[in-house]
């Protein structure tokens, strides 16, 4: 009973419950079957706040580890390892804190196979825990790919009208970077003995040669689920068939499930590999950064902009991850976050709209600032925060990046050049372009769709589900102390292993 209850077997697990209530539901019983799901993600939510209350920031190590023998074969040892640090408690907590707002979202627009929607959407977000917590590399690879599972049936059965395209491919292009990650995997734990993560990275002793293609192999499962250019495509056909809450647990922590990869796994496992491939790791960032804002301004379907978006926004993590220098990682980390909540509130708004009109056209829609004010007020403060107005959450982490980028690129740094810092700012300016052009586009001017006069603004539910998301926007970008403070000591840690040919100026 104590290791049930041990405090991350309850944040992991603890969706179970609803699954196991779920099972116990007739598809019939709708309103019930919604109502088992939002109080067992609010309840996984209390837990994951319970597990912020113990939490000692000051300490950069791993916190209510769990670390058992599970599997043991031929002399090999494969444990059962959770494990929670400052990298990992912001996206636990993400994870917890978006999962309930995507199930209240589905209140009305999911209307068929309910119980069968929320149990998926349950298993999904044990799978995301799971991930961000492993700590056995065997263990991580075995929630990294459960998550695959319930994603491809929320898109393939309740997404739009291309939807089993879209799951397919989804789940092949993951799949595919997936095997070469497990290669590795196999490969370091015959080498290395184990798959504990802190003993690997204890025993380190890899060449610099083979550290380089194991990092290929890692990073190609990681880049395409963040996802890096030229990796992406599978994203917007993803985001533009799956259901709203698809999309906003879609946007908001399975992405970031690629860019954790990189910080958890790359950079403390392959450490010269990390400095040698940094400035190309850059690159593709930058160019992500610049063509993700590009194509999104080319879009007339406002989901599929906020998808190309998403390709833009990333770029900016990847690049402060490979700054490899605190204020990067720390920005990249924190910028995560941020992500999740814009792009996860601008996928609620669009979800919203979608209801009332069944379009995402640009063509059908333009004035509705007079006619929705509640709702065009809320829209427009979540596009500033988007596109990294100061003052509000995407502006800190934007900022810390380039600050990171641009000290890697002076001082002997692994970027080599400010170079990078200065293309990648360049896409903030793009992003203000192709933000406020759809924000023109559906808000001003006059009404020239009858439809549009009659459409409601919106309601207390849809008000509930916005406004939490509303208060960590605003809170971020006018304090955001509390935020570095709990990844400060962690990344600190990490950059310390690092070699002392990142180290950078800025102290």
């Amino acid at each position: 009973m104590d290791f049930i209850l041990e405090p991350l077997n309850l944040v992991t697990f603890f969706p179970l419950v609803g699954v196991l209530l779920l099972l116990l539901l007739k598809n019939e019983q709708k309103k019930i079957a919604r109502w088992v799901a939002l109080v067992t993600a609010l309840v996984t939510f209390g837990i994951s706040l319970w597990v912020l209350s113990m939490f000692d920031a000051s300490n950069p190590g791993l916190q209510f580890m769990i670390e058992e023998d599970w599997i043991q074969v031929a002399g090999w040892k494969i444990k059962y390892a959770l494990g929670m640090d400052g990298i990992s408690i912001l996206l636990v907590l993400l994870t917890t804190f978006l999962t309930p707002i995507a199930i209240l979202s589905t209140w009305k627009a999911i209307d068929e196979k309910v119980r069968d929607f929320q149990l998926f959407f349950l298993l999904l977000e044990m799978g995301m825990l799971g991930v961000f917590l492993a700590q056995d590399l065997f263990l991580f690879y075995v929630f990294w790919e459960f998550t695959l599972v319930p994603m491809y049936f929320l898109i393939g059965i309740w997404g739009g009208e291309k939807r089993m395209y879209a799951a397919i491919k989804f789940f092949l292009y993951t799949m595919a970077g997936s095997i070469l990650m497990l290669l590795a995997i196999l490969w370091l734990g015959i080498r290395q003995g184990t798959f504990f993560l802190p003993e690997l990275i204890a025993k380190g002793g890899i060449p610099a040669d083979v550290q380089f293609w194991l990092f290929l192999a890692f990073a190609a499962a990681f880049a395409i689920k963040v996802p890096m250019w030229p990796l992406h495509s599978w994203l917007p056909d993803a985001h533009v068939q799956a259901p709203t809450a698809g999309s906003v647990i879609l946007a908001g922590v399975l992405l970031k499930m690629g860019t954790y990869g990189f910080v958890r796994f790359n950079l403390p496992l392959f450490p010269e590999a990390a400095v040698q491939l940094a400035p190309t790791m850059a690159l593709l960032a930058v160019i992500g950064i610049l063509y993700g804002a590009a194509v999104s301004y080319s879009q007339t379907d406002v989901k599929k902009l906020v998808a190309y978006s998403s390709v833009s926004h990333l770029g900016f993590v990847i690049l402060g991850i490979f700054a490899l220098n605190e204020q990067g990682i720390a920005g990249g980390i924190l910028q995560m976050v941020n992500h999740g909540i814009s792009t996860g509130a601008l996928f609620l708004l669009i979800g919203f709209i979608y209801e009332r009109r069944h379009t995402r056209d640009f063509d059908q829609f333009g004035g509705l600032w007079k006619v929705v004010p509640v709702y065009a007020v809320i829209t427009l403060i979540v596009s500033l925060s988007s596109m990294g107005l100061p003052g509000l959450n995407g502006f800190v982490g934007e900022f810390a990046i380039l600050l990171g980028a641009w000290g890697a690129g002076t001082a002997g740094g692994p970027l080599g050049t400010p170079l990078f810092a200065a293309f990648a700012a360049a896409g903030v300016i793009l992003a203000a372009v192709y933000i406020l052009f759809m924000f023109q586009k559906m808000f001003l001017g006059p009404i020239t769709v009858e439809e549009n006069k009659n459409i409601k603004d919106l309601n207390w539910r849809e008000l509930l589900v916005i406004v939490p998301l509303l208060v960590f926007i605003f809170w971020i970008g006018l304090y955001p102390k509390p935020f570095f403070d709990l990844i400060g000591p962690s990344v600190s840690h990490l950059v310390e292993m690092l070699p002392t040919a990142v180290s950078t100026v800025l102290h």
